[in-house]
């Protein structure tokens, strides 16, 4: 019998078969952990991270917020390290996780501040 985590993994592994991210239009590829939220724009051919943004950054350091609102502010800093960066178009990567509570609000506002996929 498998374990959640198998599980989890096998639908990454899926996801991860059809999603490739490029430099003109990268991977918002998203973790989740118990306590912590990681966003990351990810160019798969040359294997590089453009712009990562987590809920470990040291602007959220000192802030009482639950994890919902902690995703909310770590989309909007993905998006917004994003347009510094030049990217305006994403194609996003659940990494197994279901599109549902954080990982939605994460999107959500990445979506807000202006980013297409």
């Amino acid at each position: 019998m498998k374990s959640k985590k198998d599980k989890r993994q096998n639908i990454r592994y899926r996801i991860r078969k059809t999603i490739k991210g490029t430099a003109d239009l990268p991977r918002l590829a998203v973790f989740r952990s118990n306590k912590q939220i990681y966003a990351q724009l990810i160019d798969d051919i040359t294997g590089h991270t453009i712009v990562a943004a987590s809920s470990r950054d040291k602007s959220f350091e000192g802030k009482k917020v639950t994890k919902i609102e902690q995703a909310k502010l770590v989309g909007s800093l993905i998006g917004e390290k994003a347009k510094q960066a030049g990217v305006n178009t994403v194609k996003f990567d659940r990494g197994g996780f279901i599109f549902h509570g954080r990982v939605k609000a994460l999107a959500e506002a990445a979506r807000e501040t202006g980013l297409k996929f």
